[in-house]
């Protein structure tokens, strides 16, 4: 392809009409992840706006060429409002998702010209940052955010991988898990995640979504929990905690979307790719042969919302991946479990050290595009440095 890549290429909206099909086979085309040995790849299951319809404020657009229509890229967009720990009240944080070139079609500089509508569309609708991430390993998602398009690495985080299909050990008999109502979830988290750098301020819309399956709280039994089923204030509970408990919820991946693993060459090699949805990544390192099971589309179950308090965390992180693991035999398709934390979350030490479990740096960047847009009586918007302790939104992975 020669020439300007602008007279080449078209970049418009998706039309669902016309559309669904062609980006469907395009989805299918490209792998995610930078290894070679692994081809995985996404199924959106029909739907290629899953990733994005949590968000009021999305886009999704797809690069189209000029001779012939074909279409040769798609990259997703959406808009959330986050609060940090930086003064502004909010922050609006356009995220850019699910960028994808067809092979025969790329360093032509399509993915270039997706970032920059995608950034474009973001803007005119009162975004203050863009956002996205990416595997540390991906050496050209890299370059082309850093090198081209002038986004920063603001944090790390770490992506922790473990089979659904190991045995479940039993939980222990001196700790109990317990399934909270939806609104003292909401409480617990807007009392315990304002001093994140970042975390959203719709986390009640995040707890009603139905690829929500619940938040629970786990805390061992010596000291009960009294004010979880008193008909006391949700603020009661806050005040009369254990000693030591944490809390998580649990998103149910498998509803939205699959992932696909095509054969290696030798039917020993480990599954080594990236894992990711919101990210793109698909996760290196998961220590399992790659099993017949795992040959067709899988999903996974993600815990969010790890928070823990005491001297006992490494007891109760333990029992968290355990009760998760027996939660995913009962969820159909579900083949992994799948946590990401900061790396300055105090609970990424107490996380189980199995030999089964993986885990990768992620790394998160971020461009200011708007200096000006704040509603009235708003103080201007400014992010700092971000130390990696933030709420991770089940809705982008």
């Amino acid at each position: 392809m020669s020439g300007s890549i602008e007279n080449k290429v078209v970049i418009r909206e998706y039309n669902e009409d016309r559309d669904i099909k062609v980006v469907g086979k395009l989805e299918r085309k490209c792998e995610i992840g930078s290894n070679k040995e692994v081809s995985i790849f996404t199924n959106m299951m029909g739907d290629p706006l899953s990733r994005i319809r949590f968000y009021p404020v999305h886009v999704m657009l797809v690069a189209e060429l000029r001779e012939n229509g074909e279409l040769v890229g798609v990259v997703k967009g959406c808009i959330k409002c986050v609060g940090t720990r930086f003064g502004a009240s909010y922050v609006r944080l356009g995220c850019i998702l699910g960028l994808r070139v067809s092979p025969r079609h790329r360093r032509m500089g399509i993915g270039l010209e997706l970032v920059k509508s995608v950034e474009e569309w973001l803007i005119g609708n009162g975004a203050h940052y863009t956002f996205l991430a990416t595997e540390k390993n991906n050496v050209a998602s890299t370059n082309l955010f850093t090198s081209k398009c002038n986004y920063m690495n603001f944090t790390s985080l770490v992506i922790f991988v473990q089979p659904a299909s190991l045995p479940v050990k039993g939980l222990s008999q001196d700790i109990k898990i317990e399934k909270l109502q939806t609104d003292q979830a909401i409480y617990l988290y807007n009392n315990k995640f304002k001093s994140k750098d970042i975390y959203p301020t719709d986390v009640d819309a995040i707890l009603k979504e139905k690829l929500s399956i619940g938040t629970w709280v786990s805390y061992f039994k010596e000291e009960e929990w009294i004010s979880l089923h008193s008909n006391e204030r949700n603020e009661d509970i806050i005040t009369r905690t254990p000693s030591s408990w944490a809390m998580f919820s649990i998103w149910n991946s498998c509803e939205a979307y699959k992932l696909h693993i095509r054969k290696s060459h030798h039917p020993f090699k480990f599954f080594h790719a990236t894992l990711s949805h919101a990210r793109d990544k698909i996760f290196p390192c998961l220590k399992f042969p790659i099993c017949h099971s795992l040959q067709k589309p899988f999903g996974f179950l993600f815990l969010f919302g790890l928070y823990g308090e005491g001297e006992r965390l490494q007891e109760l992180m333990k029992s968290i991946w355990s009760f998760a693991s027996r939660l995913a035999e009962n969820v159909k398709d579900c083949k992994v479990i799948i946590s990401e934390l900061g790396v300055s979350d105090p609970l990424i030490e107490h996380v189980p050290q199995e030999s089964s479990m993986s885990f990768i740096n992620d790394l998160w960047y971020l461009k200011k595009v708007n200096d000006n847009i704040t509603d009235d009586n708003e103080e201007p918007v400014v992010m700092g440095q971000v130390t990696g302790n933030v709420f991770v939104d089940p809705r982008d992975f």
